[in-house]
């Protein structure tokens, strides 16, 4: 006879991650949460109403994003006070990674409440493993600055990190960074990952200057994941400049 689940607890702020892009990769816990808890806190009510509704689940929404997260932290905090159980969810992935989310635990912590992470989906792990580049050491670093100085500056100051390193990027500037890094990181072997978990998911890898050539003509969509290999990468790598996985 299987144990029953012990329940949600009172009061406890649920960092739930969600698909990146195939639904399928809901975790059983991650469903039980949105099902049990008292209201969810979305980076995007309407998208992650769909997302409920896909799989039959009804919540209250509450919206919390960049330009309201300060506001929304006190709510969620009275709520969580009063004992409520808040699922917090961004529109993909794990919460608090490049996304909105981490104003909300700081709070949460400080006001010596309980939060709990209810694993999943993350473009990161996902396109890292997959690489072929080394995966015993890595530098997240998130997104660069969208000013050219800044972002020139901050990948000048990353060359003396050890191991792979890896960003987002918009498809809108992946050009302009394969740029500044056949400028910055012209030998070293770069991966891009785009579309991940989706029908069109792809791999591209080669030296800046070669996915530079490769992607010239091409309308690249999607969120980019970018890793970049250490200077010297003695982790296996399929040489062949790009692969692509329906």
């Amino acid at each position: 006879m299987e144990r029953p689940l012990p329940p949600l607890q009172a009061g406890t702020l649920y960092l739930v991650a969600t698909p990146i892009g195939n639904l399928e990769d809901i975790t059983l816990r991650a469903l039980r949460v949105l099902k049990e808890c008292d209201a969810v806190a979305a980076e995007d009510t309407r998208h992650t109403g769909q997302l409920l509704r896909h799989f039959g689940l009804e919540k209250p929404l509450l919206s919390y994003f960049k330009f309201n997260e300060a506001r929304r932290s006190e709510e969620i905090i009275a709520r969580l006070r009063l004992g409520a159980k808040i699922a917090l969810v961004t529109d993909a992935g794990s919460p608090g990674i490049s996304d909105p989310g981490v104003r909300v635990v700081k709070a949460a912590l400080a006001a010596g409440l309980r939060v709990e992470s209810i694993p999943g989906a993350c473009a990161l792990v996902a396109a890292l493993t997959a690489s072929g580049l080394d995966t015993e050491e890595f530098h997240f670093i998130g997104f660069l600055p969208h000013k050219s100085g800044q972002r020139h500056a901050r990948l000048e100051s990353l060359k003396q990190i050890p191991g792979t390193l890896a960003l987002y990027e918009s498809p809108y500037r992946v050009e302009k960074l394969l740029a500044e890094l056949a400028e910055v990181f012209p030998a070293r072997r770069v991966v891009l990952a785009r579309e991940l978990t989706k029908k069109f998911e792809e791999f591209l890898r080669g030296t800046p200057a070669e996915l530079l050539a490769a992607t010239k003509n091409r309308a690249l969509k999607g969120e980019f994941v970018v890793l970049i290999g250490p200077t010297v990468d003695s982790a296996p790598v399929d040489d062949s400049d790009s692969t692509a996985a329906a």
